[in-house]
């Protein structure tokens, strides 16, 4: 049911392309490739498994969070040590590195229009933003929260976000289609057209393309494999012995508001997240505007990988309403 409907959302022109990883209790059972997408030459491209896609705002869960947890696992910070600790320019004493990872700094969603071709310093920028309300009371996804969080790993490590992800993470669980700023462009699913082109192997987020690449909001590149032994790593957290099991789980159990450390978490009830409503609760995901997400369902061992470059169709699309019935029929037809 979920191989046909995705492939006819792909004959309809609702998606551009596609690449489907599913993992159920420790075994791949489905990974195929659908559609594809026209380069930046101008020329026709079919995708396959190994297709690299801008992960987008997946670079949250991908990169950010678990920088984040390795950080506190080797006792270089804390969840509530103040951001101006690290940051001092930063105009808040009160917002704590969890406000960050929860979306609840206060500050708001976005920068004003932020454009490719511009000279911005978007850190500078945030750093001096007034809060919309005090840290701790209210969930409100941003990017700047998590964009702060980029720029205190490198401050931490020494290193930048790029470095420090591929020794400490993406090298060890052997992620090895996975980077900031790709080095070979032409094995990337392009994205949006801007300006004479389609954008391939460059992010597509503006404010992650001004900040060269490298960001804790946007940036990350991979394939849908790579982004679900991630995925696999979080449901079975003993596997590795990158992060301590204990710091792992705590990203999907301090939950306010369906918001985990960076994940967003489905309580079984209230507002429709992008799993849809047969997930099991506790389930825990994130999604990327580029068309991109990964869910786990730990109670039955669950996850999937799903990544498409939908804005290559242009930022008008039908991803909200795909995402949930995608998930709903992977679920349905996996679970007895």
């Amino acid at each position: 049911m979920f191989d046909q409907y995705l492939a006819e959302s792909v004959d309809r022109k609702e998606i551009p392309g596609a690449v489907l990883h599913i993992q159920h209790k420790g075994r791949t059972v489905f990974h195929k490739a659908y559609g594809g997408f026209t380069d930046r030459k101008q020329r026709e491209q079919l995708i396959t498994t190994n297709t690299i896609f801008d992960l987008a705002s997946l670079t949250k869960v991908v990169a950010t969070l678990p920088s984040i947890l390795w950080l506190l696992d080797h006792s270089r910070l804390e969840l509530d040590h103040s951001i101006q600790t690290y940051i001092p320019e930063f105009s808040h004493p009160e917002v704590r590195i969890k406000h960050a990872l929860t979306h609840t700094t206060g500050l708001p969603a976005d920068l004003q229009m932020v454009k490719r071709e511009e000279s911005r310093d978007i850190l500078y920028e945030i750093t001096q933003l007034d809060l919309l309300h005090s840290p701790g009371k209210q969930v409100l996804y941003s990017d700047l929260g998590m964009i702060l969080l980029g720029k205190i790993i490198e401050r931490i490590s020494g290193l930048t976000l790029d470095q420090f992800t591929k020794t400490y993470l993406f090298n060890p669980l052997q992620m090895t289609n996975t980077s900031f700023n790709p080095q070979e462009p032409d094995l990337t699913a392009s994205t949006e057209w801007y300006k004479n082109h389609y954008i391939q192997g460059e992010v597509h987020d503006e404010k992650a393309h001004l900040l060269k690449g490298r960001s804790g909001s946007a940036g990350v590149f991979g394939t849908a494999s790579d982004v679900a032994k991630l995925g696999i790593y979080f449901l079975y957290p003993t596997a590795q012995q990158v992060i301590r099991a204990e710091r792992m789980q705590q990203a999907t159990t301090h939950v306010i508001q369906n918001r985990g450390l960076g994940f967003e978490v489905w309580s079984g009830q209230g507002k429709e997240l992008s799993c849809g409503r047969r997930w099991s609760e506790g389930s825990f995901g994130h999604t990327g505007f580029t068309g991109t997400s990964l869910w786990v369902d730990p109670k039955e061992e669950l996850v999937v990988a799903l990544l498409t470059n939908i804005v290559h169709y242009g930022r008008k699309h039908q991803m909200s309403r795909i995402r949930p019935h995608l998930h709903s029929l992977i679920h349905s037809s996996l679970i007895n």
